[in-house]
């Protein structure tokens, strides 16, 4: 029943503060303008993060007394006062455009001190470091693991319901990986999908608000956190791949894109349209389809990852979104889209 409280209080709470946020950021000019590289073709209030981070950190203080011990209530400190301090980074962001530098070394200190906490990686999935990492290379691996994936969630918050929406699912698989060997990280996995569910209200298509770079860099930051300290925790190569199966879909689109940005010479920030989803519009699929087809790409990592924990068959499933992912990358791959611009609405 308390699993349901917490989902549901999460759920509510930024069904109802939503609206509030929407009308003040109106009042206030907090909009996200139009452009080229852009989607939506009106204003459109860009500080609904503000919403889902006072859901999801409602939901995460009912749940933090199920947190058992000492050592326990320090990661439960560390997803707090980190989720606070990436939600401000990327709010600040949002209200002073802050630049890429600044954001990158707030989110370096924030990454630190989270680690300090008790909120890190200490095993990769490559020969010789599923043991436990040295201390200075957990630090580097987990600020990349907290910044890459803030920034990832963020770089695929560009349509209408898409990041909410991807989030849902994957907080739904965490919930479901960590609840049998950590029912308390996965109440707080519950929070954070009841959160975006009840976002999604309003910012799936046509999205009345966009949550924002305080949303993106939150709902990216929890999702790796939580994936870092919920899952089982061994030695053994497959526990080691868990995380970045379950966020494999982000984890890929970023990679590729930056690669895609270096080759050309450019700076791994500089902003274009070679996002899967910008590609998928560009091939004229469905704004619809777009977005159902990366949840289900989402999705599917997801299952392979819970099947990976008991049986190995979940290496099949693996392979095989892999596979998916890599056709439909590579069949839109060619297209030129730096500068296209996309003659329809959304975000």
């Amino acid at each position: 029943m308390f699993p349901l409280i917490v989902f549901g209080a999460a759920a509510l709470t930024t069904v109802g503060l939503t609206p509030l946020v929407q009308k003040n950021g109106l009042k206030l000019g907090y909009v996200d303008q139009p452009n080229a590289r852009k989607i939506h073709r009106q204003p459109i209030v860009r500080i609904g993060g503000v919403a889902i981070f006072v859901g999801a950190f409602l939901a995460w203080t009912m749940a933090g007394q199920s947190f058992p011990g000492v050592s326990e209530h320090h990661i439960f400190l560390g997803l707090l006062l980190g989720g606070l301090g990436f939600f401000a980074t990327g709010l600040m962001d949002d209200l002073f455009d802050l630049s890429p530098f600044a954001r990158l070394g707030m989110q370096a200190v924030l990454s630190a001190c989270v680690w300090s906490l008790g909120i890190r990686l200490e095993a990769l999935p490559l020969p010789g470091l599923t043991e436990a990492l040295p201390a200075w290379l957990s630090l580097l691996v987990t600020f990349l693991w907290l910044a890459g994936m803030a920034n990832a969630v963020n770089w695929l918050d560009g349509m209408d319901g898409l990041a909410a929406g991807t989030t849902t699912v994957a907080a739904a698989v965490l919930a479901a990986l960590s609840w049998s060997t950590q029912p308390a990280i996965a109440l707080m996995a519950l929070g954070l999908c009841g959160a975006t569910l009840g976002f999604l209200r309003y910012n799936a298509a046509p999205a009345r608000i966009f949550m924002g770079d305080g949303g993106s860099y939150f709902l990216g930051f929890s999702l790796a956190a939580i994936a870092a300290v919920g899952l089982p925790a061994d030695s053994s190569f497959t526990t080691a791949l868990l995380p970045f199966a379950v966020l494999l879909v982000p984890i890929l689109d970023m990679t590729l894109v930056i690669g895609a940005r270096l080759s050309d010479r450019k700076s791994p920030f500089f902003p274009d349209q070679r996002h899967i989803h910008h590609r998928l519009l560009h091939a004229n699929f469905p704004k619809a389809t777009v977005v159902w087809c990366i949840y289900g790409l989402t999705l599917l990592p997801g299952l392979s990852a819970l099947a990976l924990m008991h049986s190995p068959l979940g290496w099949w499933l693996l392979g095989t979104d892999l596979a998916l992912f890599s056709l439909t990358i590579r069949s839109l791959w060619p297209q030129p889209v730096e500068s296209a611009i996309l003659p329809t609405a959304g975000q």
